[in-house]
């Protein structure tokens, strides 16, 4: 399985990987679609490692052996940290990602075939974990199949750089050319006329200039000889274009905006932009980590419950709350007047703000002022 390994690592673990995109992958300018791709990976993995997934009983919180399982230990080599990056990140690779469950431990699949039904469950074979090839078949009710879409978006997103990238290589090409020397060097040059010859002379020449160019060089000097003229050619080429490093800037800014946009991520959030962060974060939690939080809620309940527990308020919830970093003072009064009509306990307070609840009966108890009264009460408001 080496071998294997040594190939999974460099292309993923796409099923497909064209000769064409093997070569393409190795130029200098695959990094910054790399760089974009992986910091969204990191953006939506590591703000889904912060959600608690809770797990309920016939409607009350509940923490038993799939709270341990979700949110501390899935398996005996990674935390849930790990557990949930890995997840994440194959998910949005490969648009999918499959999680068998052995004993009480949960493993990501690294490869499987899978043959579809219709009417009935659908079965996997050749399922590998690592180096650990499973001799059995799965059924579909004995796995977790996490499918995030139809189209692979990264097959997308690499035939859209296959363009850009080319252009982004030639865009550097051309402003390295532009900041180039060529000196035209003009004089009596009666020579034989062979390759070998004019070889010679080129060296000549070059091994002399050499320090004249060198930029690390505080000061140099050139001895020029009688009847030789030195005519600068730099720009002769370019004349008329205003070509500069911006213009590259702009390319691999278009890149991030483009990978931004498939992954549903905020482009000054990628960019580390904090102007209209908050604006930036409540997108980015309703568009790009909502959905995914739902995908794996929905998965884990119709696996791991069913239907009568799930109806009888049985089930686990991704708890997204917690993403946002909750600010005290503007927390301060929401809470108060939460807890003013019965919305919150005290504990529910302590929990949002990140601390430990209270032990005691009377801080899971909610309270109503006497400023509220029911609508349709006889007394209006009064006694």
């Amino acid at each position: 399985m080496g071998f294997v390994n040594w190939v999974r690592n460099i292309f993923g673990n796409r099923k497909e990987v064209t000769l064409k995109e093997c070569f393409y992958n190795l130029g200098i300018d695959y990094f910054y679609k790399k760089l974009a791709v992986e910091t969204c990976i990191d953006l939506i993995a590591n703000s889904l490692t912060k959600c608690e997934i809770q797990t309920f009983e016939n409607g009350k919180k509940k923490r038993g052996e799939n709270y341990y399982l979700l949110n501390v230990q899935p398996n005996a080599n990674q935390n849930a940290f790990e557990f949930m990056h890995r997840l994440v990140r194959k998910l949005l690779l490969e648009s999918e990602c499959l999680v068998v469950m052995q004993g009480d431990q949960l493993f990501i699949v690294d490869g499987y075939n899978v043959t579809d039904f219709v009417l009935k469950e659908n079965y996997y074979t050749d399922v590998v974990v690592g180096d650990l090839l499973f001799d059995k078949t799965f059924h579909e009710s004995e796995v977790l199949h996490f499918k995030l879409r139809d189209e692979n978006m990264m097959a997308v997103i690499d035939g859209m750089y296959e363009s850009l990238g080319k252009l982004l290589v030639s865009s550097m090409d051309f402003y390295k050319r532009k900041n180039n020397k060529r000196i035209l060097i003009k004089g009596d040059f009666l020579r034989a006329q062979d390759e070998e010859t004019q070889k010679e002379i080129d060296t000549m020449f070059e091994e002399q200039l050499k320090n004249w160019f060198d930029p690390n060089k505080a000061g140099s000097a050139f001895q020029l000889i009688k009847g030789y003229e030195f005519e600068d050619m730099s720009d002769a080429q370019t004349a008329g274009s205003n070509h500069t490093s911006r213009d590259i800037a702009e390319l691999i800014n278009d890149i991030f905006h483009y990978v931004a946009m498939a992954f549903h991520v905020p482009r000054g959030i990628l960019k580390g932009d904090v102007a209209d962060i908050e604006n930036q974060i409540d997108s980015f939690l309703m568009f790009g980590i909502n959905p995914i939080a739902e995908l794996i809620q929905d998965e884990f309940n119709r696996k791991m419950y069913s239907k009568k527990e799930y109806l009888e308020r049985t089930y686990l919830k991704v708890d997204t709350s917690r993403i946002k970093v909750t600010d005290l003072t503007k927390f301060a009064n929401a809470a108060d007047k939460l807890f003013a009509i019965g919305g919150f306990s005290i504990n529910d307070i302590l929990e949002d703000l990140g601390g430990e609840p209270i032990d005691e009966e009377w801080a899971n108890h909610r309270y109503v002022t006497k400023n509220y009264e029911r609508a349709d009460s006889p007394r209006g408001g009064e006694e």
